[in-house]
């Protein structure tokens, strides 16, 4: 793989610049992979040069945005040239070793140096993180990277998956972990409480009431996942074209990479809709910050009882944490989003987003035995998330 010393944020697609919905005159480029470490990004860039051929090398350059290095196939090809090239690219990257690509949109990029390396500046509307906070968040996400990166040794993820994690600390407002936050993956029944959000919009504008009986199929869609009551509130809203619609008209800030098209169909396997770990985060900050129509229900919801994988399960997590959350699960994708309301020593709550996803390419043969295995990665991930989340609060 990539790097065995440095954190490898393979496909982290910058949050205002990465979308698949096709969008008029939108060019697309190809990503390859995103470190804070400039050497291992040009040294990566050899091995895909090498691998792909000189006619691609021309093309492949280091780019710098913020604190990360990233590597770019300049193209600017449609977004369904576009797709072709990163499937074949992507095959033959994995036959290597090497990790999958993704689209992203085509922006004036800035090229890295390579004589020296240049300053880090934060953004100016987050607080400095001093050298200690840096570690934290770094040992945080190299220690999950560091427990998928063995699964991946030893076979146990395989090349044809890949993975998203996300992790943000309400108490103090820091990103803990962001690792292939801003590729879209398949949404599966994680995008249910999104359709939630078009049709509360619409009740906030009047057109629709959330009634005995509306309130009765949203508490199936969320609760319990159910899809027939899932496409009972889509078609309320008007289709997935107008709960699409909704969503990036009224929200842009937060569906950046959403893109819902589709119905769930009757067998359950619904491969279409997409969305990124980045949006599910923004999303569940939105709702926890009322900032997003339906907020309190909405909330209310992804609190009943039900099946998750960041809680139920992971012994390392104290008894009598608030869990918020949405499974999904189909033979591709298994993931959870969701935020965890824990208990310190010292009796305050520290709540915090956790999501997790682990996508497929191929059907898994065995569904029950693929789905159980990867449910009980992403346990292990949350226990390792609490442990570093926790550990940053005094009296904790």
């Amino acid at each position: 793989m990539f790097s065995k010393h440095y954190t490898t944020l393979a496909a982290l697609l910058l949050s205002l610049l990465l979308s698949l919905p096709v969008v008029a005159a939108q060019g697309y480029d190809i990503s390859y992979v995103w470190s804070r470490n400039l050497s291992s990004v040009q040294d990566y860039r050899d091995q895909v040069a090498h691998i792909l051929g000189p006619r691609v090398g021309k093309h492949l350059k280091v780019v710098t945005k913020g604190d990360l290095y990233g590597l770019i196939y300049r193209r600017n090809g449609n977004n369904e040239s576009t797709t072709r090239v990163v499937k074949a690219h992507s095959k033959l990257l994995r036959a290597r070793g090497l990790d999958a690509v993704s689209p992203i949109k085509t922006r004036n990029w800035q090229l890295a140096g390579n004589a020296t390396l240049p300053q880090k500046i934060e953004p100016s509307s987050k607080p400095v993180k001093t050298v200690s906070q840096r570690k934290q968040i770094q040992d945080l996400e190299t220690a999950v990277e560091a427990y998928i990166g063995e699964l991946r040794r030893t076979g146990k993820i395989a090349r044809d998956e890949r993975t998203g994690w996300s992790v943000f600390d309400f108490t103090t407002g820091k990103k803990l972990v962001t690792i292939n936050e801003d590729t879209q993956f398949q949404a599966a029944s994680l995008v249910k409480p999104f359709i939630a959000a078009a049709f509360f919009h619409k009740v906030k504008q009047g057109k629709l009431v959330y009634g005995p009986k509306s309130r009765r199929h949203m508490q199936r869609m969320i609760q319990h996942s159910d899809n027939p009551s899932t496409n009972w509130v889509i078609r309320q809203v008007g289709g997935p074209r107008s709960v699409q619609k909704i969503l990036e008209k009224n929200y842009p800030a937060i569906f950046q990479d959403t893109l819902l098209v589709e119905y769930i169909p009757a067998n359950g396997r619904t491969y279409k809709n997409r969305a990124s770990v980045h949006d599910y985060s923004r999303f569940l900050y939105a709702v926890w910050n009322k900032k997003i129509a339906g907020a309190r229900e909405i909330k209310r919801l992804m609190a009943l009882p039900s099946s998750d994988r960041i809680y139920t399960g992971v012994p390392e997590v104290p008894k009598g944490t608030r869990v918020y959350n949405k499974t999904g699960s189909t033979a591709r994708v298994c993931g959870d989003m969701g935020i965890l309301s824990v208990k310190g020593a010292d009796g305050k709550r520290y709540p915090y987003i956790l999501i997790g996803i682990i996508e497929k390419q191929r059907s898994a043969q065995n569904y029950t035995s693929w789905i159980r295995s990867r449910s009980e990665i992403i346990r292990n991930v949350s226990a390792i998330v609490y442990k570093g989340v926790i550990a940053q609060h005094n009296g904790a």
